[in-house]
């Protein structure tokens, strides 16, 4: 196959997911749900498994709720084939990386995928506030890598940004945006800027409800129904705060505050202090709200 029959959204089929947490495994079931083979890879069988596990309970709600039926529950989970070994990934066509918010941590998966994926492929990353151009350095073809960055819950959000890296081919952008399209998501086009559209403007809010929470200026019950009633927003900021994880907030923070060089980025105290402690919101039970 040549290569831009390869990187024809068409052609794609065989797409590989790096990571099976909290965005990994929703990226994986919209994937399989909308068609395509996918590969899930983690670092164990056991994140992967878990994944696997909420997946099965996301669409089991979809059926019970009458948006899914069984068989097509059945069929997407047998679209997804876990494995724990990189090496399985010599075969896909187009690979999401979805793993920490750490570049060190990018930074190994992406010379791995280098080397392992074929060299016609497209790889996107999942990341919400590191720079794609960074990225994208690590890899000896640069110009198939490009930003993909999905919201959470991912089957649920209907946004998509992509994002282009000062390397990213325009043909890898149109791949990107169209495979977003294939999976239902609306997909815009931002500039790798740290942090790009959604979370320059969504953490610094997130981050100013903490600051009013630690001075006393209200209790977070009524800081959040303020910007629930007040403006409209589905969720208060922390309760969305305890949703993403504070530790992925904590981490985006540091990331724009060291790119941009702006005080306004300057995370909370109270928010490096609940991070310590290891209240990270919904997934240890405890954040600004206890989850028993």
């Amino acid at each position: 196959m040549q290569q831009d029959e390869m990187l024809g959204e068409t052609q794609i089929s065989k797409v590989g997911v790096i990571g099976a947490g909290a965005m990994g495994h929703g990226i994986a079931q919209v994937f399989a749900q909308s068609g395509f083979q996918v590969r899930l890879n983690d670092v164990s069988m056991d994140f992967i498994n878990s994944g696997m596990k909420r997946i099965d309970e996301n669409l089991s709600r979809a059926v019970e709720k009458g948006r899914l039926s069984a068989y097509q529950k059945k069929e997407t989970l047998s679209s997804i084939s876990p494995t724990p070994d990189l090496d399985d990934f010599s075969d896909r066509e187009f690979v999401v990386e979805a793993v920490l918010e750490k570049i060190e941590v990018k930074r190994e998966v992406f010379q791995r995928l280098d080397k392992v994926c074929p060299k016609d492929s497209v790889l996107a990353t999942n990341t919400s506030s590191i720079p794609v151009t960074q990225i994208a350095s690590l890899v000896s073809n640069p110009a198939r890598v490009g930003g993909m960055h999905f919201f959470n819950p991912v089957p649920v959000m209907a946004l998509v940004e992509i994002v282009k890296g000062l390397q990213t081919s325009e043909k890898t952008v149109s791949t990107v945006q169209k495979v977003s399209q294939r999976l239902g998501k609306t997909p815009v086009l931002v500039a790798d800027s740290p942090g790009f559209v959604s979370n320059r403007i969504l953490c610094p809010m997130i981050n100013e409800a903490i600051f009013a929470l630690e001075e006393g200026i209200a209790t977070k019950e009524d800081i959040d129904t303020v910007m629930k009633l007040g403006m409209r927003h589905p969720m208060g900021p922390l309760e969305l705060a305890d949703f993403v994880g504070l530790d992925v907030l904590l981490d985006v923070l540091e990331v724009l505050h060291r790119e941009y060089q702006d005080p306004k980025y300057r995370a909370s105290p109270l928010l490096r202090k609940m991070v310590r402690a290891g209240y990270l919101g919904r997934k240890t039970k405890k954040g600004f709200y206890n989850y028993d």
